[in-house]
């Protein structure tokens, strides 16, 4: 039976890729990236180990979600003639990762099993930075999924991938509908990197950020947590 296992690349940090993972990198004969475009990508590079990505694929795709299913056929059918092979994903696999989700289901039914190893997101990182406790209650969104709150949460928000000002115009003007304009959150950039930034803007200016990239996220208290200061 053919195989696919997949591994994180962890937040941005290469210590923060787990030693399992790190193994399976190095012994695979097979190594296929969905995007060089990751901090960590470079510790590979110093480490002589060969791969290739699906970067190409981006020029491609009408939209995300063609591109990802397009990805995740690709993956199958490369699994179907090698035998075996290892994908690696940015963070976590089982964290934000569309590839992932789309790559398990189109595997139900055919002769591929998809093996998903554990790894680091941001999302532990920002637990640490933040003194937040998941267990108080957390929504986690990708930038582009806004629309699909219906109403103010009664929880903390996570906003993740706000990689270009036009999508953080979108998220400000969504978001606005359901917190105050002046509403403050935090900006988090780089997270687990060197030039880590986590700051407190006003939602307002959320699309005026310098540096918004793919490691751009953002964190959103409940409304009564700040009525309760």
């Amino acid at each position: 039976m053919a195989k696919i296992t997949v591994v994180g690349l962890g937040p941005g940090h290469a210590g923060l890729i787990t030693r399992e993972s790190w193994a399976l990198m190095e012994q695979a004969e097979h190594l296929i990236l969905r995007t060089k475009i990751h901090p960590t990508v470079a510790a590979l590079d110093e480490a002589g180990i060969q791969y290739t990505t699906y970067d190409g694929f981006y020029e491609e795709a009408a939209d995300f979600e063609t591109l990802y299913r397009s990805i995740a056929a690709d993956l199958l059918k490369k699994a179907e003639a090698w035998g075996e092979l290892v994908y690696v994903v940015p963070g976590s696999p089982l964290v934000a990762e569309r590839t992932v989700v789309l790559l398990r289901d189109m595997a139900k039914g055919t002769d591929v099993a998809v093996d998903i190893r554990p790894g680091m997101s941001f999302v532990e990182v920002m637990y640490t930075r933040l003194g937040i406790d998941p267990v108080e209650g957390l929504t986690i969104l990708d930038a582009l999924d806004i629309e699909t709150l219906n109403e103010t949460p009664a929880q903390s928000l996570i906003i993740t991938q706000v990689y270009s000002q036009p999508i953080a115009s979108d998220a400000k003007l969504m978001l606005m509908e359901l917190y105050p304009d002046e509403y403050e959150i935090t900006y988090i950039h780089d997270l687990a990197m060197e030039d880590e930034s986590i700051r407190q803007i006003p939602l307002y200016e959320l699309d005026r950020q310098p540096d918004l990239d793919h490691l751009t996220s953002l964190y959103i208290r409940p409304v009564q947590a700040n009525k309760a200061e």
